[in-house]
């Protein structure tokens, strides 16, 4: 069992397998040329999967599968079907786009993918392609409804923007909510990579626009969740995920994982340990020790709860956010 020294159980381990997006979404890299680190710095998938067995011996019981887009890299069932023939049990999830799912969506889930979280930051398909700048919705939808039809859980996460997608706020719960979706509304993260245009919308403000509109009662965190939940009189839940708030990090179970072998205590801090000399030399007990450094030094908060005003260094495309 993994355990930090603030004693929480580190047991869900975000696996970034690649930094290449087909998208240019304004809250994370619109200016960033379409390039790609190259492959020899890339851990293979048999790389990853070496340290996939080390974390999930050492406890880890949740895998999440990002990127960039992670649908971009080639043969990620493979991959992804490694690790749930080493671990039928393990929460097996995948973070998306969804612009290339309607195409890979039974490969995924026959592989042994369970879950995957698809950002809907817009139903208009002009407000979607400002934000994205491309022309992706339709893709995005049809992906989504594929990813329903062949029995994979879907989550969506939006991103509510002020002067930009903060109109569509019920659009997309309603949208969710026919289709049996729970939607978490992501408050915008200061990041140095973002437009700086941008004009975040914090949970005061999204729930006081809700409250216009449902009934809805506060039920808190769900485990080590970032998310917090409400409930309307129906039953339907909708999250709020809150990076600013004292108690976000209070249960923080997570580290992450990039594709060139970065271990990341904190999707916010720079600072990060490589696993990739220990895995290629086969060196099992080496990246098994830098893992359990890695959950020993991570940090009790992230620095956005230190100071509300702190800009984030750390490209999100490189950790998957």
């Amino acid at each position: 069992m993994l355990i930090d020294s603030y004693e929480r159980v580190v047991d869900y381990l975000r696996v970034s397998v690649t930094e290449r997006c087909n998208f240019r979404c304004q809250y994370c890299m619109p200016e960033k040329p379409f390039s790609w680190v190259p492959k020899e710095n890339l851990l293979s998938f048999e790389d990853l999967f070496e340290f996939m067995k080390i974390a999930i011996d050492e406890g880890v019981k949740k895998i999440r599968i990002t990127g960039g887009e992670p649908l971009l890299r080639e043969d990620l069932d493979k991959f992804i079907k490694m690790i749930s023939d080493y671990a039928p049990d393990i929460d097996l999830a995948m973070t998306s786009n969804a612009f290339l799912l309607k195409e890979t969506a039974q490969k995924l889930k026959d592989a042994g993918l369970k879950r995957i979280n698809v950002s809907i930051d817009s139903l208009k398909p002009e407000i979607a392609q400002k934000i994205a700048q491309k022309d992706v919705l339709k893709k995005v939808l049809e992906g989504v409804e594929e990813a329903l039809k062949i029995g994979l859980k879907v989550k969506v996460n939006m991103v509510p923007m002020k002067g930009m997608n903060a109109d569509e706020i019920i659009d997309v719960l309603e949208y969710s909510k026919e289709r049996g979706m729970t939607v978490r509304f992501i408050e915008y993260m200061e990041n140095q990579y973002a437009s700086k245009e941008i004009s975040g919308m914090k949970s005061p403000e999204l729930l006081a626009l809700l409250r216009e509109h449902y009934e809805f009662e506060d039920e808190g965190f769900d485990g080590a969740s970032p998310s917090h939940y409400y409930r309307m009189k129906d039953g339907y839940r909708f999250g709020v995920i809150e990076p600013y708030a004292d108690d976000f990090c209070k249960k923080c179970n997570r580290i992450r994982l990039t594709a060139e072998g970065n271990l990341i205590p904190c999707l916010y801090f720079d600072e990060s340990m490589s696993i990739a000399e220990s895995i290629r030399k086969g060196d099992i007990k080496a990246a098994a020790e830098v893992l359990r450094e890695v959950v020993r030094t991570k940090p009790e908060k992230n620095r956005w709860c230190e100071d509300e005003g702190e800009v984030s260094s750390r490209a999100f495309y490189e950790t998957g956010g």
